[in-house]
């Protein structure tokens, strides 16, 4: 059994620091653009403008140690394990992301919205369903 895990890319965006990002795109994330490594640009051919995608990443700043966390860092709700929350830090720190494509140009993919930071590596992309 293969257990590499192989970035097929990673995000372009304005977002520089952990305190900086939304906690959800919905949230007054800025657009960003997802670069796709030259190895697998073939696998990316059938992207459209206006497709509707989930985007699967690394969190590579991540606490991967942390178990438990307070949703939405409030700190008068109850203590979750973070399997039942979106929490980035988690022992396999991987976003899912719901995003919308606005242009592909260059081999670059431009989204509407994302709230990861910028180098965020890209683990794969699936198409909406």
């Amino acid at each position: 059994m293969e257990s590499t895990l192989k970035f097929i890319g990673k995000v372009h965006s304005e977002l520089k620091k952990l305190e900086d990002c939304p906690r959800q795109e919905g949230e007054s994330a800025p657009k960003a653009s997802i670069e796709i490594f030259p190895e697998f640009l073939q696998a990316a051919r059938d992207i459209k403008k206006g497709s509707e995608l989930l985007l699967l990443t690394w969190l590579h700043q991540s606490d991967r140690s942390e178990m438990e966390t307070r949703p939405r860092n409030n700190p008068n709700a109850a203590l979750l394990g973070v399997f039942s929350t979106r929490s980035p830090n988690r022992p396999n720190p991987i976003g899912i992301h719901e995003v919308k494509v606005i242009s592909i140009e260059n081999g670059l993919i431009t989204i509407a919205a994302l709230e990861v930071l910028d180098q965020t590596p890209i683990i794969d992309i699936k198409p909406k369903i």
